[in-house]
């Protein structure tokens, strides 16, 4: 059996599939960009990838 290489960003409404290799990982969770891994605190709604409007909610 092989082990999964890509994986959905754990930000609950991001659309985005990240690389296992290039992921923010935090709390055992993976994360496609900083700004998720971090819940948005910042206030951007957005976490810049093309077509998605993510905002941690």
């Amino acid at each position: 059996m092989s082990e999964a290489t890509l994986i959905k960003c754990a930000c609950a409404d991001c659309l985005c599939v990240v690389s296992i290799s290039t992921a923010v990982k935090k709390d055992g969770s993976y994360y496609c960009s900083e700004e998720c891994s971090n819940g948005h605190s910042s206030g951007v709604n957005s976490c810049s990838h093309n077509g998605c409007n993510c905002s941690g909610q």
